[in-house]
């Protein structure tokens, strides 16, 4: 008696347990929890998608006829690159970054259409879409000077084709831009060519100035040689005697300081130091 006692009471204990732990199943198939910067969309095995967002927090669910599907509604950044040809048939590469979310009112169309991941099936195609047909309106040289209306053109363009998706675009920048080795060729030696080009100038100015110089230089002397002819022909030869007179003097000053210099007599045998009446 006492062992079936025993018995009876761990199989009831067993059977509670299985019980309880099968409440507690039920009761946490039933629930999911949406946290913060989600959202839910509830799919009805009976009436499909339900067009009704579920916010933040613990909610209820029939298990097995209803699945949730969470979105992260929050700004998530994404980059992508792209190789595009220019107005002037130039090869180009960008890379383009976006901030991008769902609209929340949409969600419900967006699990039909595209699903969770849709932002990674629509951004890479519409943005490559857009970075072409925008830099196909400028020359290579214009994405530099014109940067500004080139980000602009491709902002609004993209923003405007994400909308068609159910996707808010809250930034797109260009954040790199570099050109083919080609045209960074042509550019070097365009820079060469622009260099040569002002030497040219400067060489050219250089002698033009010398030139100048040199026909001041000799109207200068001109110039002076008639103011010393008309001196002449007032004066006489004076004046020439005279400058005769002081170039002499600075020659026999610096002769006479030079100890190399020996001076002689007109008379030979004081030269030769001979006394003739010997």
């Amino acid at each position: 008696m006492g062992s079936q006692a025993a018995v009876s009471f761990l199989t009831n204990i067993a059977r509670a347990a299985l019980g309880l732990g099968a409440a507690v199943t039920a009761v946490n198939s039933s629930l999911y929890t949406v946290d913060g910067g989600q959202r839910a969309v509830i799919f009805d095995r009976l009436r499909g998608i339900l067009n009704d967002t579920v916010g933040e927090g613990t909610h209820f669910l029939i298990p097995w006829l209803q699945k949730p599907f969470i979105f992260d509604i929050r700004t998530k950044p994404h980059t992508f690159s792209s190789v595009s040809g220019t107005k002037d048939l130039q090869m180009v590469n960008l890379t383009l970054r976006v901030l991008s979310r769902p609209e929340v009112t949409r969600l419900p169309e967006i699990v039909q259409t595209l699903g969770l991941e849709y932002d990674e099936k629509v951004l890479p195609s519409i943005g490559n879409e857009v970075l072409k047909a925008v830099v196909a309106q400028f020359n290579a040289d214009q994405l530099l000077t014109e940067r500004p209306q080139v980000s602009a053109l491709v902002r609004n363009g993209l923003t405007e084709r994400a909308k068609n998706f159910n996707i808010v675009l809250d930034d797109v920048a260009i954040t790199h831009l570099s050109y083919g080795a080609e045209f960074s060729r042509a550019v070097e030696q365009k820079q060469v060519a622009q260099q040569e080009a002002e030497r040219s100038k400067f060489v050219v100015a250089k002698a033009e100035q010398e030139r100048r110089a040199a026909i001041i230089r000799a109207e200068g002397e001109s110039e002076s040689a008639k103011l010393i002819s008309e001196a002449t022909a007032q004066a006489g030869m004076g004046l020439i005697e005279l400058r005769k007179i002081e170039a002499m003097r600075e020659n026999a000053a610096t002769l006479a300081k030079s100890p190399n210099v020996s001076y002689l007599p007109g008379d030979k045998n004081i030269l030769l130091a001979v006394n003739p009446s010997r």
